[in-house]
């Protein structure tokens, strides 16, 4: 992966990973190794909460979708969905350590879940790490099996009004792809990301 380092020894202590995202730092485990190293990326993907868009065919499909939403009601559930592999991968960058430590996170109030639930059954979800004005979103999934594919993007646009409403200022989603891109993700050098993330974390205001 380009623009990135490593640190050389992972630490997944509470402490320790809010001093890493504090720093701009996040982990992943290696998929072949399942080792939990700390990584930083150059030019950084965040989403601007008011530029964030979703295409007409997924907002009529979540209009018309029966989703009931919920934050923080089953977060492990949703950190093993996200653990699952996509077709064609024998595993994820998630760890077992990994699920381990943001669930202290959570137990301490800075990791939180969103989640969509169909006929009593969660079918999508997100996690991530608030940290004052800043979200560092972690992943996604969604049972599509179970007739709900827009069920991670209702997730999404349903974080983005919440982090609006509550007057944060940075959903940080680390590196780009096309479908971040298409919710609005841009991407800024680390500069300026380590400013907005600065500025973020002084505002007094929680999840």
């Amino acid at each position: 992966m380009s623009g990135e380092s490593r640190s050389s020894d992972a630490d997944l202590s509470p402490k320790s990973l809010l001093a890493a995202y504090a720093g701009g730092a996040f982990p992943m485990a290696d998929v072949d190794t399942g080792i939990v190293e700390y990584f930083t990326c150059d030019p950084r993907c965040v989403i601007p909460l008011d530029a964030f868009r979703l295409p007409h065919t997924s907002q009529r499909a979540i209009r018309a979708s029966l989703f009931r939403m919920r934050a923080d009601t089953a977060f492990e559930q949703v950190m093993r969905g996200c653990m699952l592999p996509r077709p064609g991968q024998e595993r994820t960058w998630i760890s077992e350590s990994m699920v381990e430590a943001y669930c202290k996170l959570h137990e301490l109030g800075f990791a939180h879940s969103v989640e969509a639930w169909l006929d009593d059954k969660l079918v999508g979800g997100l996690y991530g790490v608030s940290l004052g004005g800043a979200f560092f979103g972690e992943s996604m999934f969604v049972l599509r099996n179970a007739g709900a594919g827009n069920a991670s993007k209702a997730c999404l646009h349903w974080l983005v009004t919440h982090l609006k409403s509550k007057q944060f200022a940075l959903l940080d989603s680390q590196y780009s792809n096309s479908l971040v891109l298409s919710f609005g993700g841009v991407e800024i050098p680390a500069p300026e990301y380590e400013a907005r993330l600065a500025a973020a974390m002084d505002l007094d205001v929680a999840f």
